[in-house]
């Protein structure tokens, strides 16, 4: 079992900033991707930011030039820092991660955090 615990959602005004934090623990080998997704009512689940083992990041247009994914190798830990919020960012945010179980390395599997809510509003 994989657990993946967020954390730092919540109110903001437009232009405001949050940091979401996801430490995932459990029968992990390794992990070779983190990222967030985020699903807005009556919508799809969508990608926010995704970060790899080694790196290499990955964003959603909307989001590009005010959100930052970063990651913490050693503590299996993601974290996106939210700048210039918008309403249109209001959503439920929920940390993902692609891993290898330490009881067959050959598998990738996929975790989910229960959520966090962000709400921009004035």
């Amino acid at each position: 079992q994989v657990q993946l615990v967020e954390s730092g959602g919540g109110l903001v005004q437009p232009g405001g900033s949050l940091r979401l934090s996801c430490a995932a623990s459990g029968s992990i080998f390794s992990i070779y991707a983190m990222g967030w997704y985020r699903q807005a009512p009556g919508k799809q689940r969508e990608l926010v930011a995704a970060i790899t083992s080694g790196g290499n990041t990955n964003y959603a247009g909307s989001v590009k030039g005010r959100f930052t994914i970063s990651r913490d190798n050693a503590k299996n830990t993601v974290y996106l820092q939210m700048n210039d919020l918008k309403p249109e960012d209001t959503a439920v945010y929920y940390c993902n991660s692609h891993y290898a179980p330490d009881y067959d390395v050959s598998l990738a599997l996929d975790a989910w955090g229960q959520g966090t809510l962000v709400t921009v509003s004035s």
